[in-house]
């Protein structure tokens, strides 16, 4: 068969460090990361032809009778492990296109979502980048290798070894990071017992959708190796902080950024005035996509630094928009809400479509919020105009349920098979019958 300069050059490099087997990696509508594996001797023709696999099998992407897809690997991703598997082989990975037995884009896998987005970008003369920083805690694990419900240390923000017990593994995870290509900016334990943050560069909303789809499987990888557990439930102990994933986001036509302008006030432009907008006006549907799960609720609650209210600041850190100092060119705002549970390709896909919205429609956003909105009272709140993000995984369904640019923005597809999943994970939930109902009320009632 025929490969291309590109195809011959990854083969040879896979040949030269001992690759034997390759991962063909692709997502689900709910951010699962999946994985099909070939040997090395396979690789050409995957490459050439792609792979059919089953997507009956997987979340939310097809029925029985038109399962047939194929997994193309897109060639700008494929890296190799610093790690080997038992028998010394190395062991390499493409990140995968999921198309339809015709050849088309599949609409139902979410990296397709938001390429399409990026297209609209592209029709706009836009370039967004993103810099996510995404937060996750360790745990200790038993005998058999299960997570046990304690954490590695009781250290604190930016607190060192002795008291951060998990630097090690976190150095661990920054070491093979780099060995992939990611550009680290900073590692540090947070504000939780067991917490920890690794922040890398900004890159394209594709770029940086797959390095986080990447950073999360190598954190559990390398925790792995360090006999503990890397989660990242959004809110694993009650009282303390949770984990976010705030998103960095700036737009560039060509090589400027055009969020910035300098005789603006907060040096904000009116292109980045418009897109903060459309997020604010949109905000409560997307947290249904950014706070996917039902533990996602458990840290939008007031007190622990994640926001609650649909408010912009360019000095508040209790703002689900925040304006982080910096201007010129790294000009950027900051969407506060997501957690890592959030799928990268679709949160990025919901955040791009709602500001764009935003410079299309020329919506203008309410005034700053400089104090803490739910320290404020009703009245007041409600004379600012300040709504409230859900409070639970239902009031967030109901949003998007309502919100059709939202829907477009994951695509029929997805957002059928979302809705499904979702409604019926908070259908389990809402019919168990908790310890604490019983803690609180079997004894008095």
């Amino acid at each position: 068969m025929v490969l291309n300069q590109l195809q011959r050059n990854i083969v040879e490099q896979a040949q030269q460090k001992d690759v034997h087997l390759i991962q063909l990696q692709f997502t689900d509508i709910l951010g699962t990361l999946k994985n099909v594996s070939i040997t090395l001797d396979y690789l050409p023709e995957v490459l050439a032809h792609g792979i059919m696999f089953d997507g009956s099998s997987i979340q939310g992407f097809t029925r029985v009778h038109e399962s047939d897809m194929y997994l193309h690997p897109d060639l700008n991703t494929f890296t190799i492990f610093p790690w080997k598997t038992e028998d010394g082989d190395g062991i390499g990975r493409f990140i995968c296109d999921v198309h339809t037995a015709d050849g088309k884009p599949f609409m139902g896998s979410p990296r397709n979502i938001l390429k399409r987005t990026i297209a609209e970008c592209a029709d706009m003369g836009l370039t967004i980048f993103a810099g996510p920083e995404p937060e996750f805690f360790l745990f200790e694990t038993d005998e058999k290798g299960n997570p046990i419900n304690i954490t590695q240390d009781k250290g604190g923000y930016f607190d060192l070894s002795p008291v951060d017990k998990g630097e090690n593994a976190r150095n661990s995870i920054v070491k093979a990071l780099e060995q992939m290509g990611f550009q680290i900016e900073a590692s540090h334990h947070e504000v939780a017992p067991g917490q920890h943050e690794i922040d890398f560069r900004f890159a394209e909303a594709l770029t940086a959708a797959d390095n986080l789809t990447t950073f999360k499987f190598v954190t559990k990888a390398v925790a792995k190796q360090h006999k503990l557990h890397a989660t990242f439930i959004p809110k694993p102990i009650q009282g303390e902080n949770g984990s976010g994933l705030h998103m960095h986001l700036s737009a560039f036509k060509n090589t400027i950024n055009v969020f910035y302008d300098e005789n603006q006030p907060n040096d904000l432009s009116q292109t980045a005035r418009f897109f903060i907008a459309g997020l604010l006006k949109h905000a409560r549907a997307i947290t249904a996509i950014t706070n996917p799960t039902i533990n996602s609720y458990k840290r939008l609650v007031p007190g622990y630094e994640a926001p609650i209210d649909v408010t912009w600041s360019a000095s508040n850190r209790s703002s689900l928009i925040r304006i982080p100092s910096v201007r010129g060119q790294a000009t950027r705002l900051e969407y506060r809400s997501p957690d890592p549970t959030a799928n990268p390709y679709l949160t990025l896909a919901v955040l791009m479509k709602a500001g764009l919205t935003g410079i299309e429609h020329k919506i203008e956003p309410n005034p700053q919020i400089k104090e803490i909105a739910y320290e404020l009272s009703s009245l007041h709140r409600q004379k600012l105009g300040i709504q409230q993000l859900p409070d639970s995984l239902k009031e967030a369904l109901d949003a998007l349920a309502g919100d059709s640019v939202i829907q477009d923005a994951i695509g029929d597809h997805i957002y059928e098979n979302f809705m499904k999943a979702k409604l019926i994970e908070w259908g389990i939930y809402r019919n168990q019958v908790h310890k604490w109902e019983l803690d609180q009320y079997l004894t008095y009632l």
